[in-house]
């Protein structure tokens, strides 16, 4: 289904085949042709659709728990970021193959109230949203669909503000186009169920103060991501449903996963309530008056940010990411190739965020905050979510390296396997980045 776009924004006819393009010239019998465009079909469909085990590229997971002080140790860290963000749910997964795992959900579902939260609860993933959209554009540049440096405005002609920018450099935020999020960010908040076209959203973002010329320097803009999401929508003629579906979820065996309707404001199935403090006129926040987001349009995130899912399956997609699972060798390589952004340990590649040797993502949408990183050597993998977005992304990347920092060190208890040898952090560290991040002080 191709966005709808003024009449001159036309989507790109494309005769093909998974990306073979096919002609009226034959060879041979009618009945062999039928027989090769069969088999074509076919190893595209495979290609496509088939499953994939992230796991079997990693280290065999060890069976059973981390000991009682590891765990002690995970629970405790994230008890501290529930209080320093004022959160009242926490859904965490830690998965080392050496030692063991923790999977556990925290706290009350409600502000001061009596349901447990559950491990297999949703929520909004948030900017965890790109790393998979990027992967439906290496999916369909392996097809033959699309090229990683193709124009961006030949999928969107007409649209102002886009020339000189390519796909990749819309997936490394690269593309020195504003970030719509950050301009609307009270709008969103203040207008929680309205349902936002992806033609404004992107005209907002391009108005806005570019980072810099196509090319030139990262910076993170959601609005690169929904002019991929257009752009990648038109080039196949399928709606992100089907493309999420086709080239990750469905490979993942991700049920608990989508991307909701602009109209579906609650999130799908059992969920903590998501919550954010609100600013005052001079933009202080106003940590006394906690507010509740029972309900957000996913049409203010759609590609970027639109995402709900779980531990259980962000588990599977981050480490299908990490060790380049779902697409080819080369497009793997492509999505690893990250530039520094901040010191000599912190990348970005293809929508991924890279920090030492774990591959994942960060995200804050109102109402939450999540994490996912996993080290496709070791298979360490960490998926965290709280349901407080305030203190922002920098607050939940330090919790995450927090709990990497704890079950990097959890003891060998499968020979064998690889533990993380050394990281470019400590866990003192992120303490101190936890509380510098934290935006409001606990309540007591």
């Amino acid at each position: 289904m191709p966005v709808e776009l003024p009449l001159e924004f036309n989507a790109v006819s494309r005769r093909t085949i998974g990306g073979w393009q096919m002609s009226r010239r034959t060879s041979g019998t009618r009945g062999s042709t039928v027989v090769v465009l069969a088999a074509v079909l076919a190893l595209v469909l495979t290609a496509c659709t088939g499953h994939v085990d992230p796991g079997s590229r990693l280290p065999s997971q060890a069976s059973g728990g981390f000991g009682a002080e590891v765990k002690g140790k995970l629970r405790s860290a994230v008890e501290d970021a529930m209080k320093q963000s004022d959160a009242s749910a926490a859904l965490v997964g830690v998965w080392a193959p050496w030692s063991g795992s923790w999977v556990s959900g925290l706290g009350t579902t409600t502000a001061k109230g009596t349901t447990p939260v559950s491990a297999d609860m949703n929520f909004r993933i948030a900017q965890n949203t790109m790393p998979m959209t990027c992967t439906v554009l290496l999916g369909l540049v392996d097809d033959g669909t699309v090229r990683l440096d193709d124009a961006v405005s030949k999928y969107l002609p007409g649209m102002v503000g886009v020339d000189g920018i390519t796909l990749r450099e819309l997936c490394q935020n690269t593309s020195g186009v504003g970030d719509y999020a950050s301009e609307l960010a009270a709008e969103f908040v203040a207008n929680p169920t309205r349902e936002w076209p992806q033609l404004e959203l992107v005209s907002d973002g391009i108005a806005a103060k570019p980072f810099g010329k196509p090319g030139e320097k990262y910076g993170l803009s959601a609005t690169n991501f929904v002019l991929l999401g257009m752009a990648l929508q038109n080039a196949s003629g399928k709606s992100w449903t089907d493309l999420y579906n086709t080239y990750v979820f469905g490979r993942l065996g991700m049920n608990g996963t989508s991307l909701p309707s602009d109209a579906q404001v609650t999130v799908p199935g059992a969920h903590p309530t998501g919550y954010v403090t609100p600013l005052d006129a001079a933009g202080a926040r106003v940590c006394e008056k906690p507010t509740a987001m029972p309900e957000l349009s996913p049409s203010m995130g759609w590609t970027a940010m639109g995402v709900v899912s779980n531990v259980s399956d962000l588990k599977s997609f981050v480490q299908a990411l990490a060790t380049g699972a779902l697409v080819s060798g080369t497009s793997a390589k492509a999505q690893a190739n990250g530039i520094t952004i901040g010191a000599s340990w912190q990348k970005y590649g293809l929508g991924t965020l890279m920090l030492g040797p774990l591959r994942g993502n960060v995200g804050a949408v109102p109402g939450y905050l999540s994490a996912m990183f996993s080290d496709p050597t070791s298979g360490l993998t960490v998926v965290v979510a709280l349901n407080n977005s305030t203190p922002g992304v920098a607050f939940i990347q330090a919790l995450a390296q927090r709990l990497v920092s704890i079950a990097a060190k959890a003891p060998v208890t499968q020979k064998g396997t690889k533990a993380v040898t050394g990281l470019p952090w400590s866990e003192d560290q992120t303490v101190a980045e936890l509380a510098r991040t934290a935006s409001c002080t606990p309540k007591k």
